[in-house]
């Protein structure tokens, strides 16, 4: 029964360090790409213009706000 016990012990720490782990990571990473977001408008107008096209600001500012959609 002991030995039962134990065991349940080890799983259930296991499952709540586990949930832990992944919300307090989870929330880190948010943070960190709110502070440093992987794109911004110049590199969204580079690549337009590399593809060949003149972006309005706009067309920048649309780009961003469904990159940014993705980040919440």
């Amino acid at each position: 029964m002991n030995v039962f016990m134990d065991i349940m012990y080890v799983l259930i720490g296991l499952i709540v360090g586990g949930l832990a782990g992944f919300f307090i990571a989870r929330n880190y990473m948010k943070k960190y790409l709110k502070k440093n977001p992987p794109i911004n408008e110049q590199m969204v107008r580079a690549m337009m213009m590399q593809m060949g096209r003149t972006p309005s600001q706009k067309q920048v500012n649309q780009v961003m706000k469904s990159m940014n959609k993705y980040m919440e």
